[in-house]
């Protein structure tokens, strides 16, 4: 393989809008493909999350059933067919890459990456990153996850290489997929077609980022997702702003971490801000900048609610300008949510445009408020943005996939 001497294709052309899409909410959160397809207009890539990653380098599904097994009945599809049961289900893709691909063949503009990692598959980036020959397990293995799976990218969700050396080695890595998504496209004659996508979820705290050779990273990263939230948790003292855009200095903010990321050699237009789709809550306190004592049960998590489900009944929503943040206050039970409200999210958008970044991402999309609602975080986003929305064409051609129904379309 042979680095490309052509400056590489961009691979968007407008406003991106990205959004997690959780295997597991297909459990409890009941939040499924056809779910995510009523906003599939709004969107223009989905991360899916997550693979896990084992000791030898290889990349692996989080929930094979839900991920790839599970039978959907009729009116769960795409294409409102149920999933028929055969003596061949072993070499035919279903479960939720299915319906994802089928997703893909009706809004063409829609793009899909597999997330590597996160909070808890994070453990064997650094020994991997370090080991060149546990790097090429890696790299086959998601490649190869690639084209069985019907995707258009790779998402790396690291967190977070700790020392100089483990930012060296993720900068090898991040190289040698580069190389073999390019070498795949070539290998069955898609050159023609956008490249595929390898992107980052990046942290905003000086600590982490600072540890990262962004410049070195950036010629091989198309998206860096910036993971702007979780400013402020249980982990602190006392209550604040889990997303705020401005602060004072020393603060955690997005802008102080947009403007690092700039300066340290990413371009403007390959940074997407994240936005959390939740809200962190604490109880028995006065509001933002206040002691507290403990956290509310939350939607599922301790200390964390849906955003649909916020502000919560009895609570005020309230808003600080300055900051670009907002939150809601119960003075009845002392509880405080910080979250976005559609006129921060509005705001960010300003501020992406004026920036010159990429677009914005959410985590989660099952969080959001169902499609329609005027209080709908990535219908406000779209409303902004939607007017140059990224409508680079997906991919739908797999001809090594395992999968027999792949590598034909589903078109049977």
């Amino acid at each position: 393989m042979h680095e490309c001497r052509t400056p590489p294709p961009p691979v968007t052309n407008g406003s991106v809008i990205a959004g997690y899409f959780v295997n597991w909410g297909i459990y409890a959160r009941n939040y499924i493909v056809t779910d995510l397809a009523k906003n599939a207009q709004c969107l223009t890539h989905i991360l899916y999350a997550f693979a896990n990653l084992e000791p030898s380098g290889q990349v692996v599904l989080g929930d094979v059933w839900a991920d790839k097994d599970k039978h959907f009945p009729q009116e769960q599809t795409i294409d409102g067919r149920g999933d028929p049961w055969s003596d061949n289900d072993a070499s035919n893709l279903f479960g939720n890459f299915k319906q994802l691909y089928l997703l893909k063949q009706r809004y063409r503009h829609l793009k899909v990456s597999l997330s590597i990692g996160g909070w808890t598959w994070s453990t064997n980036f650094a020994g991997v990153a370090t080991d060149p020959s546990k790097r090429a397990v890696f790299v086959r293995s998601a490649v190869q996850h690639l084209g069985d799976l019907g995707l258009d990218g790779i998402d790396i969700d690291w967190k977070y290489p700790k020392t100089e050396q483990e930012a060296l080695n993720y900068v090898h890595l991040l190289y040698e997929l580069r190389l073999a998504l390019d070498a795949y496209q070539q290998q069955y004659r898609q050159t023609d077609q956008p490249r595929l996508i390898l992107s980052v979820a990046v942290p905003c705290g000086g600590s982490n980022y600072r540890v990262l050779r962004l410049r070195d990273m950036s010629p091989y990263v198309d998206l860096f997702y910036l993971m702007a939230y979780d400013f402020a948790g249980s982990w602190d003292a006392q209550t604040g702003h889990q997303s705020a855009l401005h602060g004072p200095p020393g603060s955690l903010h997005c802008h102080q971490a947009v403007a690092d990321y700039i300066a340290a050699g990413v371009p403007a237009s390959k940074l997407v801000m994240g936005m959390p789709a939740y809200g962190r809550a604490f109880s028995q306190t006065n509001g933002p900048q206040c002691p507290y004592q403990g956290t509310p049960e939350g939607s599922w998590e301790k200390g964390q609610y849906d955003y649909k489900a916020l502000p919560r009944p009895g609570a005020q929503e309230s808003h600080d300008p300055q900051q670009v943040a907002s939150w809601s206050y119960d003075p009845v039970k002392r509880e405080y949510v910080t979250y976005d409200s559609p006129v921060v999210v509005q705001t960010k958008c300003d501020y992406i445009g004026q920036m010159g970044l990429a677009g914005a991402m959410f985590w989660e999309l099952s969080a959001d408020r169902p499609v329609g609602h005027p209080r709908s975080l990535v219908h406000t986003v779209h409303r902004a943005l939607g007017h140059h929305l990224d409508s680079m064409p997906n991919h739908l051609e797999y001809p090594a996939s395992q999968y027999a129904n792949m590598r034909y379309c589903m078109r049977s």
